[in-house]
């Protein structure tokens, strides 16, 4: 009988327990064999909960434990640089949560890391937006459904925020989360697949609630993040771009895409998987909006969440990691970080960030 392949989580939140957990669970031949939750009482729920037979108070004790083949890291970003390095170089397989990292030095350390260290797997959890669609988006990209492609325009208002008095959360602690703000980083890396990568960026932000009461402390402090974002982009080709994002809008709540070529328009709704358009070589006529028919998405076509399944997979060498490899990952938090830096200066940051940039 094969050895099944153990792994260890570090940091059991709810996306942990919810999609995690059961994903690996559900591949023949996995054991979750270790658990480090950030509270002793919460590691020992968690593996009472899915019967984890081993628990660690500390992170390191877990990644030093040589029965382990994989990690599997649920924390927030401020421990993922940091867990990373140490898994890959204790030969342990890693899927990390998204965003990758705290920001892009941290990023590239990863990948550098990474590839010191080909016969591990490396895998960012991904965007899920987008997903559903993504092949039949492909396939109607390649065949020129748009011809050149000119606008884009990338909107994500929800409302996690909007209540003033909602607590301040790890999401807008600069110390815990980095440059990472709101859903652009998992909205641009959904966009990413699809379009050019971005070369020059322009960007603004704002709090519009710019103090939260601290729940440890019950003091009212400044946020570290901002809830509302604005950014002009350059992609290469020459497209350009426009990123709205806010944390503060309870009514009129959206998420989606919009590309515009010279020949179509595709938008995708990233809360509903839907996907609109019309194009001149369909025989479509040149017109509005509301105008736009909706593209099927076929049920053969969908993709659907496998993430875990896919980690497994890799380990085992059947396949390479498509959603999401670290270089990937690192594309998006140099592009967060040069939005954090031009709201910051009032400049516009080219990208790559040139003190990445090698002449190899």
């Amino acid at each position: 009988m094969t050895r099944p392949i153990r792994v260890g989580l570090i940091g059991a939140g709810a996306n942990t327990r919810a999609r995690h957990i059961p994903g690996l669970l559900a591949v023949e031949g996995v054991e979750i064999a270790a658990v480090c939750n950030r509270r002793p009482e919460s590691t020992r729920a968690v593996a009472s909960e899915f019967k984890v037979a081993r628990t660690y108070d500390q992170w390191e004790q877990l990644v030093a434990d040589t029965d382990l083949d994989a990690v599997v890291i649920g924390t927030w970003p401020y421990l993922h640089c940091p867990i990373t390095l140490a898994a890959l170089q204790a030969g342990k397989h890693v899927l990390t949560e998204a965003r990758l990292s705290m920001n892009a030095a941290e990023a590239h350390r990863m990948l550098k890391s990474a590839r010191e260290c080909r016969q591990l797997v490396t895998q960012v959890v991904p965007s899920p937006f987008g997903l559903k669609g993504h092949d039949v988006m492909k396939q109607l990209l390649a065949e020129g459904y748009l011809g050149e492609l000119r606008e884009v325009q990338v909107y994500s208002f929800n409302a996690p925020l909007a209540d003033p008095e909602t607590p301040l959360s790890w999401r807008q602690e600069a110390t815990l989360s980095g440059f990472n703000m709101l859903t652009l980083g998992i909205v641009h890396e959904t966009l990413a697949r699809w379009v050019p990568p971005p070369i020059e960026v322009q960007a603004q932000v704002h709090a519009h609630v710019a103090k939260r009461i601290d729940p440890q402390s019950g003091v009212y402090r400044p946020v570290g993040t901002p809830d509302s974002v604005q950014v002009l982009v350059i992609l290469k080709g020459g497209a350009r771009a426009t990123y709205h994002f806010s944390g503060v809008t309870p009514f009129g709540q959206t998420a989606c895409i919009h590309l515009f070529g010279s020949d179509g328009v595709l938008c995708y709704d990233l809360l509903t998987d839907r996907i609109c358009g019309a194009s001149r070589r369909q025989g479509n006529p040149p017109g509005r909006m509301a105008d736009l028919a909706e593209i099927a998405i076929p049920p053969e076509r969908a993709r659907s969440w496998t993430v875990e399944a896919d980690f497994i997979a890799a380990i085992r060498g059947g396949q390479a990691i498509e959603f999401t490899t670290f270089e990937a990952g690192v594309a998006y938090m140099e592009f967060t970080e040069a939005v954090a830096r031009s709201a910051e200066t009032g400049e516009s940051i080219a990208l790559p960030l040139s003190e990445f940039v090698t002449s190899d």
